[in-house]
């Protein structure tokens, strides 16, 4: 079975959100990045028993005041099977990097309170990101749409993390991921698309979708001279393990 294990499926970025879901046979997390977004994750989970959620605060909206309360009264849902997206983005605003390492920090330790896994953004925070992984992750963690060397993907694979890999892999501009994606074992990597955004090829430059998981899939299995179906099943399998599902 297929499973994308990170997903934005907003009203606001979708004509027919039912009709994205309807056309995915397999398994979607959706996850979301604020309070109004972590409610409607939340909403379309209840609807449809494919949908699970992970709750969480996007460090864009980073401040000393972020009120975690939503997350920790619905932790307990069924359909919340993690923390996230949670992390560090310096890419364009690095005045406030002591807001995104607290609230980062304060989300991990709720994901260890209640022992689920967190999905990890971090764009342009490498050795941040790392040292308060090493400092306070204590569960199952996932670098979502993962972005640095093979050589940092060593240092976050000594901490047991796994891998979200998603359409860059499919990218002409795409060969650091590819050797990322040769090198890490596939008991470490897990499928994503983060539709709507970063539409493989060749559909890249259209919306993306959860349905698309499956191009990504047989992209591995072409850099890895392995079978689709394999890949298919062994990220199934890290993907059940990491969300308990």
């Amino acid at each position: 079975m297929l499973i994308d294990t990170h997903c934005h499926l907003f009203e606001s970025d979708y004509e027919n959100v039912d009709s994205i879901v309807k056309n995915m046979l397999g398994i979607m997390i959706a996850s979301g990045v604020d309070l109004k977004s972590n409610k409607e994750m939340l909403m379309l989970s209840d609807k449809y028993s494919n949908v699970f959620v992970t709750l969480g605060i996007h460090p864009e909206y980073a401040t000393n005041n972020v009120d975690l309360t939503f997350i920790e009264n619905n932790i307990k849902n069924a359909k919340v099977v993690g923390i996230g997206e949670i992390g560090l983005d310096y890419h364009y605003d690095t005045n406030n990097k002591n807001e995104q390492k607290n609230l980062f920090i304060k989300q991990i330790e709720l994901a260890n309170k209640y022992q689920l896994p967190v999905v990890i953004h971090s764009r342009d925070a490498c050795q941040d990101t790392l040292d308060i992984l090493k400092s306070h992750l204590q569960t199952k963690a996932i670098m979502h749409c993962y972005s640095y060397s093979l050589e940092m993907a060593k240092e976050f694979l000594k901490l047991g993390i796994y891998f979200g890999i998603g359409g860059v892999l499919t990218f002409k501009n795409g060969q650091k991921l590819k050797k990322v994606v040769e090198e890490i074992p596939l008991d470490r990597l897990v499928l994503e698309t983060d539709s709507p955004y970063l539409t493989p090829e060749p559909f890249r430059g259209k919306q993306n979708v959860p349905n698309n998981v499956e191009l990504v899939a047989k992209k591995i299995a072409e850099i890895k001279n392995i079978s689709y179906e394999e890949v298919v099943k062994v990220t199934e399998e890290n993907a059940k393990y990491i969300f308990d599902i």
